[in-house]
Parts: C-alpha cells; sequence; structure tokens
C-alpha cells in the first residue's frame, strides 16, 4: 500500500488541542504540521466550539490529566461539543467512564472501564513498541477513520487501556486484545500514538481531519 497521502486543504479546516497538561504537545502538533495543518493548544471555549476538529491528547496518568481538565472547565465543554473530537493514548482512556489507574472518573463519552494491562510470562507491562492494527469487524472496516489502516503497525506506550469490544473499530494484542481504535458518533480514540508511529500515525491523522 502507497504511503502517499493526498492534500488536505488546509483552509477548511480549524483543529485545536485541549489542554490536557501532556508532555507530547510538540510531537503531536509536528505531526500535523507535515500535514499542512496547524494544531495550536487552547483551553478557550470560544475558539474550542469554533473549531472544525478537536484533539484530545495525553501521556502521563488519567488522574491528574482528569484533575487539569477539570481545572480549566474542559470536562464540562467536551461533553457538549458536536465537531469531530478524537482522543489519543491517555486522552482516549479519559473518553470512558472511569479509569482503575487512580480510580478516576473520567468524561463518560464512550461506555467501558479503562483497565490495567494484565501481565503474563513473556508479556511486559507497560506495553511499549510497535503493534498491528487489526480491524475489529467488517462493517468497522468501512469507517473512515480506518482508511487504510487494517494490518499496519502503530507505536503504543500505555499501562492500562478498555479491553472491551463496544465501540471498537481496530484492536491489538498484547498477551490479550484490548481496543487500539474506537469510535461512537463524532467521538473517536486512538491508544496508539500516531505521532510517533510514521506512515500509519500520518494516515490517523489524516483520515480523522478528513471526516
Amino acid at each position: 500500500m502507497s504511503d502517499a497521502l493526498p492534500a488536505l486543504d488546509a483552509s477548511r479546516i480549524r483543529l485545536v488541542m485541549l489542554d490536557s497538561g501532556g508532555a507530547n504537545l510538540g510531537s503531536v502538533q509536528a505531526a500535523f504540521a507535515r500535514l499542512g495543518v496547524e494544531a495550536p493548544v487552547t483551553s478557550d471555549a470560544q475558539r474550542i466550539r469554533a473549531a472544525t476538529h478537536v484533539l484530545l491528547p495525553g501521556v502521563g496518568a488519567a488522574g491528574p490529566a482528569m484533575a487539569r481538565l477539570r481545572a480549566n472547565g474542559l470536562d464540562r465543554l467536551i461533553p457538549t461539543l458536536t465537531q469531530p473530537l478524537m482522543g489519543i493514548c491517555v486522552g482516549m482512556q479519559l473518553l470512558f467512564e472511569h479509569s482503575v489507574e487512580g480510580d478516576v472518573e473520567c468524561l463518560g463519552l464512550l461506555p467501558g472501564r479503562v483497565e490495567r494491562l494484565p501481565e503474563s510470562p513473556g508479556i511486559r507491562v507497560p506495553h511499549m513498541g510497535w503493534n498491528r492494527l487489526q480491524v475489529a469487524s467488517a462493517e468497522t472496516a468501512a469507517h473512515p477513520l480506518m482508511a487504510g489502516l487494517d494490518g499496519r503497525h502503530a507505536y503504543f506506550v500505555h499501562s492500562y487501556a478498555y479491553r472491551g469490544s463496544a465501540n471498537a473499530l481496530a484492536t491489538s494484542t498484547h498477551g490479550q486484545p484490548f481496543t487500539a481504535i474506537a469510535a461512537h458518533g463524532h467521538v473517536m480514540g486512538a491508544q496508539c500514538h500516531p505521532e510517533r508511529s510514521a506512515a500509519t500515525g500520518a494516515r490517523l491523522l489524516h483520515n480523522f481531519l478528513s471526516l
């Protein structure tokens, strides 16, 4: 499969990244810049509502990230948004109802509970490295976020994940399967790090911006 992506019409895209305090903001901005799209970080409600696409990044732990969202009022704003919204890594985990990491209530935009990945002989946690994305079903393969992604490898760094199947578009396996990409309506999440996933990550971000 060719890694060439059609050019995006950047003039129609008003992307913002939510201020979740993640340490990966610069690298995510650089990934979008390679697609010709600016990705300013903001917690300004008016600017967020005016955006065409909203990204919830995250590196670290669910508890501090949710505390940051509550401190700047984004925990109340995010559930009211209607444009395409995607969380990545911890940002994806915050979309669910609860995380056992810190026993924290999350945004509740996706049903389910984020749990620690199980360890077993030969399976270390955190899960770090490249892993294969496998489409969850023939139906989810047709979702526009999944265009060109089935069977490709993405980069992961995480100890927690949603291990259920509700709203899963793609799974990966680290000892046991977990949801790698999820979507319900305008709300989407990617457990991998697209900014560190080379051509696979560029395609995922391109698919998101094409919605």
